[in-house]
């Protein structure tokens, strides 16, 4: 298993930053700690039904993907000999093999690195309280739109949809029914209580910063983005992908920016595949955190460097497709694309306007390998989305062109079950308006999903 190892100068500048900071009686740390193995569980790939959900099984054996040692879970017996060390796991990634802990001291960094289990340490977190305080009871009140339908049934969306020629692929009575999908984002205000998502089919929810608490609340981005796909209401507003079942997954940390949210993702992933997903749409980014020292580089955007951009690709070799927003970055200092956009396996999505000009904030590619990023385009400039009031507004972002695209892709793949995740990825890129001519600022261009469609009919 490919393990990225901080160096000994990377380790002793964190010590050394923790160190010189000195912790006060309510401040506290999170650690990443990379394991050398996952140690002796007692499973065995030889009964996978043991360890792994019967849908993620499922979507395995429909696409020939073999169970490995990467999906046996970790031994309780590393997780003992950590808290024996005065250390709290907070999340995990069988994966990649990794554990947060969360701890009162930085000197428990020290002793958690001379483990014979351990390989290496990170700092992922610090500050004086990592979780949000519970949230009060909401209104549940219905929230119905206040804008004036419109003629087209997509309503306010039908820009967006017909430009990937999407309607024409909803006409053959592909709107992905059937399909299961995650989407991954910081919270979903008011989704329970729209009028637009009358209609969604909720699979179920999942809160992996504060486990047990509502995803319903906190942040309305995940309602934008959702509503790009899952909205249903005639004259108004139209998805992408309206029929499909939708798992609603919190893995944004909104107190801070620390790459703790990288594990937090990759936890996200993990139960997406445990739910049997087909599909992951996430338009959440990393590149930049609260302490600079923790920041990344453009030259690792390899697909390999960051935990994100690792899971992400983990991801796809369970079957998974996954759409992720390039980021919008591309007016700025940083100007390239966000981690986990540089995974190798992902769609990655850019934003276009209505002339089909890139947005002139999407982030903008090649990889650091020079692999073509990003992979397609969709419209993210002046879009139409529902906001947590249950009324249409009109959003910039590779936030919500990555979900336009996720849903027809969803579409697709209903059409075309016999096909394989990267199948569909690259019968996508295939359809697109550039691919014989690919760049780093539309990547393969404005995809033609029912020119893909036809393809294969």
């Amino acid at each position: 298993m490919l393990k990225i190892k901080p160096s000994i100068s990377l380790y002793l500048l964190l010590a050394g930053m923790l160190l010189s900071i000195g912790s006060t009686k309510s401040e506290r740390f999170c650690f990443r700690i990379y394991l050398n193995d996952k140690g002796v569980s007692g499973y065995t790939i030889d009964n996978p039904r043991a360890f792994l959900s019967q849908e993620a099984i499922d979507r395995r054996n429909k696409e020939g993907i073999p169970v490995d040692e990467s999906d046996l879970p970790l031994a309780a017996s590393c997780l003992d000999t950590l808290v024996s060390l005065g250390a709290t796991p907070v999340v995990m990634s069988k994966w990649l093999s990794t554990v947060v802990v969360e701890c009162e001291d930085s000197i428990t960094a020290h002793k958690l690195q001379s483990l014979a289990i351990v390989d290496s340490v990170r700092l992922v977190w610090k500050g004086e309280q990592r979780l949000t305080s519970p949230v009060a009871d909401r209104d549940t009140s219905r929230l119905l739109p206040v804008d004036k339908p419109q003629k087209s049934p997509y309503g306010y969306a039908e820009a967006q949809i017909k430009m990937l020629n999407g309607i024409r692929l909803h006409e053959k009575g592909y709107r992905g029914k059937g399909m299961k999908v995650a989407v991954i984002d910081a919270g979903f205000i008011n989704v329970d209580r729209m009028a637009v998502f009358e209609s969604l089919d909720l699979a179920g929810t999942h809160n992996v910063v504060n486990p047990g608490e509502s995803v319903f609340s906190d942040d309305d981005h995940g309602t934008r983005v959702l509503s790009c796909m899952a909205a249903n209401a005639p004259g108004v507003i139209i998805g992408t992908a309206p029929e499909a079942s939708y798992w609603l997954i919190k893995s944004e940390d909104n107190n801070s920016e620390f790459p703790i949210e990288e594990d937090y993702w990759a936890a996200a992933a993990e139960f997406a595949d445990s739910a049997g997903v087909d599909v992951i749409s996430s338009s959440l980014g990393y590149f930049t955190f609260d302490e600079k020292e923790l920041s990344y580089l453009p030259t690792m955007l390899d697909g390999r460097t960051t935990l994100v951009s690792r899971a992400a690709d983990k991801a796809a070799d369970k079957g998974i497709l996954l759409f992720v927003s390039a980021g919008n970055e591309g007016n700025g200092s940083w100007e390239k694309l966000t981690f986990p956009s540089d995974a190798m396996h992902v769609l990655t999505v850019g934003s276009i306007t209505q002339d089909k000009e890139r947005s002139v904030f999407s982030s903008i590619g090649p990889a650091a390998d020079m692999r073509v990023k990003p992979d397609i385009v969709a419209l993210g400039t002046n879009c139409a989305v529902a906001d947590s009031s249950g009324s249409i507004r009109h959003a910039n972002g590779t936030s919500f062109s990555t979900p336009i695209a996720a849903g027809l892709g969803i579409c697709l793949w209903q059409a075309l079950p016999q096909l394989s995740n990267m199948e569909i990825a690259r019968l996508i890129q295939r359809s697109s308006s550039q691919y014989d001519r690919p760049d780093d600022q539309l990547g393969y261009g404005i995809p033609d999903l029912y020119k893909a469609f036809k393809t294969k009919h």
